[in-house]
């Protein structure tokens, strides 16, 4: 199938770059053809963020959002930091201590799944083909070497490789520019970002891993509008960094969850389980008490930052949103930038098509980031992430301070973060271990009832997505040293060491993925590699 562009992935920045070109070719009477291909059942089906949505991009793409029927409907009317000293004692933060760019005035408190898929209402709207079920499987190249679009997955396969009854061959899909927007750690940008080298002279990209839960609470502890977030316990114990947030949203339901930077050295640590325990804390579980949980869901962002910022243009295509890192690692905030993002590939990509001769390579995208509102509020947030993992998160949190209030973000040097997520762990025998406590079923859960929640499914005769280079090293090398930190750090019960009469062996339960792309990251080895599975396969987030 042939398109002017295809873009890949139903995201945030994907669906207004669909939106901003089709506007585009409305304006210069220019018959455009443009398919979004997305890997979720649905659109929004894979969509997890906080999110609290600065609504900046979204007012430059549609200025009557809210004649449109945007789901924007709960502004953020309090704004609470807490700096959690222990496991049972809080001290709130005074505004004036916390930096300026995460002050909430003028957001929303938002389900970025709804805006996405009102985003793509309003691209079907304007002319937009929008096929969800199909995963991108592969990039496809021209004779020169030049991206020339994707191929979506084989359907049908079973683990061994055959064909079963249900087979369906993927289709080529062939584009004269062809826009990545898959998230964070996407598969075909990682491979795009190797191939090209785009990542040449960059700091590694940094990563943590997000965990939300959606809860029903009771109306007389809801406050619509109230944003909470938090630093310290119980990170803070194991030396590791992130932080923990609630957003009272509407219909008394708050977001919750815990950030927890993929940086951490202590291989005994469990997000998952520190999520677990920051929920006991009596300034979250007062809100808990008695409430349903209804939504759980897990995802990795980037938050590297400007300084881990590959190259986002390359022969034949673009790298957009959290696929290229651009969230703001102050803000923590990624949906605005990716948005932001997708507009300006929508008019670079416009300028291209109106000549026949232009180059496949859109070289001028990266001036026009660069020089956009987006390209420098991400430079004034290029420390960020030096000064919390080299300082570590107190002193850090402190130099961020007056970096972004004193210097609004120009101090008169870059420090850069060289060392890679991966490479952060140390040996296990030189680490405290990590006693958590059980669940109990009402505020703490385990991972499998989790999963349940997120209504995870894929076809389980199908080639395994989680992919080892070499089978041996989970046992033979992970396990000794780091005692096979991936039992812990995936958030969905992927990975387990069992034993059984032959010995150790390291068993992966594909069909628990939640498509978080943690085990990519952290695995210390770089032994894990996710693919795309079938389409249709993974989470299915109504209102994440």
């Amino acid at each position: 199938m042939e398109f002017d562009v295809v873009i890949v992935g139903a995201g945030p920045a994907g669906l207004s770059a669909a939106c901003r070109i089709m506007q585009l070719a409305a304006e210069q009477e220019r018959e455009t053809t443009v398919c979004v291909v997305e890997k979720g059942s649905e659109v929004g089906a894979h969509i997890l963020s906080g999110a609290v949505l600065e609504p900046h991009a979204l007012e430059e793409l549609f200025p009557d959002w809210k004649d449109r029927g945007a789901p924007l409907n709960t502004p953020v009317t309090d704004d609470t930091f807490f700096f959690y000293t222990s496991e049972s004692k809080a001290t709130k933060v005074p505004n004036f201590l916390i930096p300026k760019p995460t002050h909430n005035e003028g957001n929303y408190i938002v389900s970025m799944a709804n805006v996405c898929r009102w985003l793509a209402e309003q691209a079907e709207a304007l002319g937009v083909e929008i096929y969800p079920g199909f995963a991108a499987s592969e990039v496809l190249y021209d004779e020169s070497g030049a991206v020339k679009g994707i191929a979506t997955g084989d359907m049908g396969i079973s683990a061994e490789g055959e064909q079963k009854s249900s087979y369906m061959q993927g289709m080529e899909l062939h584009a004269r520019y062809t826009l990545f927007a898959e998230g964070c750690r996407g598969h075909l940008g990682k491979q795009l970002i190797s191939q090209f080298g785009l990542d040449e002279g960059k700091d590694p990209q940094h990563y943590a891993l997000g965990i939300k839960e959606v809860w029903q609470i009771d109306p007389s502890l809801h406050e619509e509008g109230k944003v909470i977030h938090g630093l310290g316990w119980p990170l803070a114990e194991s030396s590791s960094s992130g932080g923990a947030f609630m957003y009272h949203a509407e219909n008394n339901e708050v977001y919750i969850g815990l950030i927890t930077d993929l940086n951490y050295s202590n291989p005994h640590v469990s997000p998952f389980e520190e999520f677990q325990r920051w929920k006991k804390h009596p300034e979250t579980e007062k809100y808990l008490k008695g409430a349903t949980r209804i939504a759980y869901g897990a995802r990795a962002l980037a938050k590297g930052g400007y300084n881990s910022l590959p190259t986002m243009h390359f022969p034949g295509g673009l790298l957009l949103g959290c696929n290229a890192g651009t969230l703001n690692s102050v803000k923590i905030k990624g949906n605005h930038t990716a948005m932001k993002s997708g507009l300006v590939a929508a008019e670079t990509v416009m300028s291209a098509l109106a000549s026949p001769q232009a180059d496949k390579d859109l070289v001028a995208f990266d001036d026009a980031i660069a020089n956009s509102w987006l390209g420098k509020e991400l430079y004034t947030t290029r420390n960020f992430s030096g000064f919390m993992h080299k300082l570590g998160w107190i002193v850090g949190a402190g130099m961020v301070w007056i970096d972004q209030n004193i210097f609004g973000g120009r101090l008169p040097f870059t420090l850069h973060d060289r060392k890679p997520d991966h490479a952060c762990l140390k040996p296990a025998d030189e680490c405290a271990p990590i006693e958590y406590a059980k669940p109990d079923g009402k505020i703490t859960f385990d991972r499998l009832a989790s999963v349940f929640l997120s209504n995870t499914n894929h076809e389980e005769d199908q080639p395994c997505h989680l992919q080892l280079t070499d089978p041996e090293i989970p046992i033979a090398q992970n396990l000794p040293r780091y005692d096979e930190p991936a039992q812990r750090y995936c958030p969905a019960g992927v990975y387990e060491v069992v034993e059984d009469t032959e010995g150790k062996r390291f068993q992966i339960n594909a069909q628990n993925c939640v498509h978080c792309k943690t085990c990519d990251i952290k695995d210390p080895a770089q032994n894990i590699t996710w693919v795309t599975p079938e389409g249709f396969g993974g989470p299915n987030y109504p209102n994440m």
